[in-house]
Parts: C-alpha cells; structure tokens; sequence
C-alpha cells in the first residue's frame, strides 16, 4: 500500500538534503542494535531453535572425499536408533552432490542414526590429493607466466638489474568459516510449493536454485529470514549447497512417503569438512629497489583456484582468464609504482569445493601485499610508514587513515619495554576493502623461547558518512579477533583427499586470552557509506607479521604463524 501511494507522488525537480549537523541518528553513538538485547538474553529465534509441527530432523552421511558417490547403504543399524523414523538416499544440485540421511524425531537421534550407517562409497571419481602435494603443484605454476591482471611499465627492465632484489613467497592454507551455528535449513514440501526457513545471505539465489532443482516457479519458493549464528560467507553460497541438499532430503523424504517439514542440521565435524573453503593461495612477489631506496618496480604471482568459475558470477567476474576475486588488492594497488605486473594461474582440476571467506581475495593479497611493502621499507631504511605515506599521494583516503591510526598509536613515539627477557614491537599495515579504509598499527610481545602474543591493535577506518559508529566499531573489533583466528591457528589441511580438521579441538578459533586491546577511531567523513563488516579483516595478520619482524627480524611468510619463532 506504501508503494502505490508513494508511485502517486510526482517526482521533484530538485532535492534538498537534510544538513548533516541536523541529524539526529546518522552518526551517533546512542543508536543501539535493535537485536541486541534478543541475543543476549537468549529470546533470538535462530534456525535451531525453529520448528515446526511434526517435523522431522535430518541428518546426513557425507563422503570423506570430494567427489565420492554412494555405491551402496545398509540401514538397518540406524533404524534400529530409538526416534529414528526413516533413511532415505537423496541426489541433486548444480555439482550432483549426494549422500544418505537419516530422518528422526530429534536431532541427537538422526546422529546416532546417521553414524550407524554403513555405506559403501565410489571413490573412483574423488579428490585425492594432500594439501602438501596442491602446493608443490602451485609452486610449479609460478615458475610460468600466467594471465595478466594488471600491467603498466616494463617490470622486465626494472627488475634486471635493480640496486635492491627483494623475492618473497608466501602460503596460505584452505579456511572454514567456522561459524557458531553449522549449517541447517528447515523445508516444508507441497504440491508446486517449497517453504523454507534458514539464516540467509542470499535469498535470490538461494529460490532460483531451488526452483530449477524442483522444476518449479521461483515464486512458488517462499523463504523466510531466521538469524543465522554466523555466516562470514558460507550461507551465500554460489552453488546454494546446503540449501539444495536440505531441499533435496525433503523430496527424496516425500516420495518415500514423508509429508512432514524436514530439518537438516550439520554436525559441527560435517561442517568443518563439508569443504566451501576460502581457497588455498601461493603467491610469489618481486620487488626491486633503485640506488637511493625508491620503490621502481612491482612483480607478483599468484595461484589459486576460482571462486567464480562455474557459477552464475562467471560471465561478469571472469575477464580474460582472470577472477577478479582472486587478485583484489593486489591488481589494483594502491602504492605508485611505475613498473607493476601482476599474474593469475587458476588450477581447474583441484577437486576441493571453495568460496569466498570474510573479506574474498584481499584476505591473502592484504597479507603479501603489505608484507611486501614493509620489506621494501626497511631495505630502503626508512619507517614503515613513512615510506607507505610517500607512495600513496594519489590516494589520500588510504593516506587518511594511515596517519590517523600512526597518531592513536603513537608511532613517532618508542614502545614501552615489556617484562625482563622479553622483546616487543609494532607493526603496521594499510588496504582498501570494499570501497572502506582501514589501517592497523599491532603491537606484540616475544618471549625468549619465542613464543609470542599479540598486546594491543590500532585500528582507524574511513567507511563514508558513520551511521552508526558502534556498529561500525563493533565490525572492525569482530573483523580484528576473526582475522588473528586465521593468522594464529586457521588452517584446513588434507591428506590423500580427506580433510583432517574435525571441530574447535583441530580447528581453533580465537580463545579469550589470546584477544588484544582493540581501538577502533573513524574518520570523519562525507563520502557515500561504505562496506564496514569485511574491511577489519585484511590489515591484522600483515600487521602482526610485520610486528613480529621488528621484535624479532623474523620474517613469517606461511599461514598460519608458527606458535613460536625460530629466533
């Protein structure tokens, strides 16, 4: 009713906008989440805690493999699990995926269902390589020329005989998201009907896709939002999986004569090696230095799997050759360089399903990038951040916000000494996310068995207009401790194909008393408003590893960090 009456209003010729120091709401600090009190005191309605009368609670045996297929199943120890209602085998989706699930009146007894199964799984077509074995293989590709994602200048030249060499290689592993709620998804099946209930992040999708698996109209899949208990990603996934695989759980449910709602839940080990993984990356950079310590030229590599080739993304994403996801940050760096070439090798026969983690492709390219940068400060013997504000005159926003953060840190001021033994420094880093800047100063503490912590993080972040600054403070605190998880400990690994990360005692997240001291100052701004939930992200590891070098004069150049330093 909205609509048509204000489609009734004739449009103005001219608008005058509401004078910022007129605003009420925009910009202060007094505007609380409206959810906040609901998730604090328990009230907040999640997917778990959804439910439906009769429904049913679905869980599912997943290959150990990717790419393996059932050859054949007996239930009859799973149904023989007190609760448990029926087995079904179900197939479907954009990458066939299939597997056995077990339905039951609770979600304890279609797992004790479920792992009561004994399946016969085809692993003639699955992924068998190691995580050792993919980087061996990616470090080959660097050697070669790959697709070129940016060029200005003749690198070749300037690198054949600089005055300073510098040649850096850095890994990063496979990561989960992780989140506190593992996937799941509430589906009700009818006649030429599919409701669903589930955290969503990406509701168009997720129809189309359920549409073309049923071969039905789009508008006849109603989804309603739920909260999700943390995404970074994984609930947008572009292939709509464990939407697809709930769905398809409910109809192979249904033709076995099933009418109930069915709920399919993760378990927290299905969801660690459920794959849709940030992708493994290699990355090889080459830096050369003229005889009065100017930066002239800028050579890197990378190598990675896409995130967009073979979705819906890819006609618009992929250019050349090139995901666009894969090299951000990198292709379009921000320091004034006049020699740049960036290149791009995507494997396509790497069997490990992969998509975009908080943040995308700066979450690797933030970390060589100004790691690389920070290498080239100190060869030319100059502050880090001295030398990072002389090459961004072009871009006064990243200048912005890497004075600000120098001020709040105190960086023209000596670190306090730490306990007796003990040695301490500070690290910077600078990168633009999502149209947001944000820069980092880390400080950390190493011990002389050289193990280490992170004390304090400074972070100043130019996201436009502050609508609201808690949010936004809250973002960058969050982006912070999600971002020193992976620097710390994030790493999924595999051997002979099988994920070896089963839950939070393999893979660990962020543990209280490892958090720092954060401190989060905005930039005043009347610029559009921009990204605020990914951008924390980039700058922290690269800021501690640049960090840890000045305590240590280490140089950390694999993901995660080694628990302790060599020196």
């Amino acid at each position: 009713e909205l609509a048509e009456a204000a489609a009734q209003q004739p449009v103005p010729q001219e608008v005058t906008l509401k004078d910022p120091e007129n605003f009420t709401l925009i910009g202060t600090l007094n505007t609380p989440r409206t959810d906040s009190a609901s998730k604090t005191d328990g009230s907040a309605v999640f997917t778990q805690d959804f439910t439906l009368p009769g429904m049913l609670v679905a869980v599912a045996a997943h290959p150990r493999r990717f790419g393996a297929r059932v050859e054949s199943f007996d239930d009859a120890k799973a149904r023989e699990v007190p609760g448990v209602v029926d087995v079904v085998r179900f197939a479907g989706g954009p990458q066939r995926f299939e597997g056995v699930a077990v339905l039951a009146e609770n979600t304890w007894a279609a797992s004790q269902g479920r792992d009561a199964l004994e399946i016969e799984w085809d692993e003639s077509q699955a992924f068998s390589l190691g995580s050792d074995e993919i980087m061996a293989r990616y470090r080959e590709l660097a050697e070669q020329e790959g697709a070129m994602a940016a060029q200005r200048g003749d690198v070749a030249t300037a690198l054949a005989e600089p005055a300073t060499l510098i040649e850096a290689d850095y890994e990063f592993p496979y990561l989960a998201h992780a989140a506190m709620e593992p996937m799941n998804c509430l589906v009700q099946l009818g006649d030429e009907r599919c409701d669903i209930w589930n955290g969503e992040q990406w509701q168009s999708m997720d129809q189309q896709m359920v549409a073309e698996l049923l071969g039905i109209a789009p508008e006849n899949v109603s989804l309603t939002q739920l909260y999700a208990g943390g995404s970074f990603g994984r609930r947008a996934n572009p292939h709509s999986d464990f939407v697809l695989e709930a769905v398809s759980i409910a109809k192979a449910a249904r033709e076995q004569g099933i009418d109930a709602p069915v709920k399919m839940v993760w378990m927290r080990e299905d969801d660690t090696r459920g794959g849709h993984y940030r992708p493994m990356n290699f990355h090889r950079g080459r830096l050369a230095l003229d005889a009065d310590g100017r930066l002239i030229a800028w050579h890197q590599r990378l190598v990675g799997q896409s995130i967009m080739m073979g979705t819906p993304l890819e006609s618009f994403m992929v250019q050349d050759g090139v995901d666009a996801t894969s090299v951000e940050g990198a292709a379009n760096l921000a320091y004034d360089v006049p020699n740049l070439q960036v290149e791009l090798h995507t494997p396509e026969d790497i069997g490990v399903p992969i998509q975009w983690w908080r943040s995308v492709g700066h979450t690797h390219t933030a970390f060589s990038t100004e790691c690389l940068i920070d290498e080239a400060a100190v060869a030319a013997d100059q502050d880090p951040v001295t030398f990072r504000r002389a090459l961004l005159s072009q871009h006064p926003r990243h200048r912005g916000v890497l004075d600000l953060v120098a001020e709040k840190a105190g960086w023209d001021q000596p670190l306090e000494s730490g306990p007796e033994g003990t040695r301490r420094g500070r690290g910077v880093a600078v990168h633009e996310s999502f149209n947001s800047f944000v820069a980092q100063v880390a400080e950390v503490t190493v011990t002389q068995d050289g193990s280490y912590r992170v004390d304090r993080v400074v972070c100043a972040v130019d996201c436009g207009v502050a609508v609201n600054p808690d949010v936004i403070k809250a973002q960058m605190e969050g982006g912070i401790g999600f971002a020193l998880a992976a620097a710390l400990h994030g790493e999924i690994t595999l051997e002979e194909g099988i994920v070896q990360q089963s839950n939070f005692n393999d893979y660990q997240v962020l543990r209280i008393n490892e958090m720092p001291a954060v401190e989060v100052h905005i930039v005043p701004s009347s610029e559009a408003p921009t990204g605020v939930g990914e951008p924390g992200v980039p700058p922290l590891a690269p800021a501690v590893a640049n960090a840890l070098f000045d305590a240590s004069g280490e140089r950390l150049r694999k993901m995660p960090f080694a628990q302790r330093l060599s020196v």
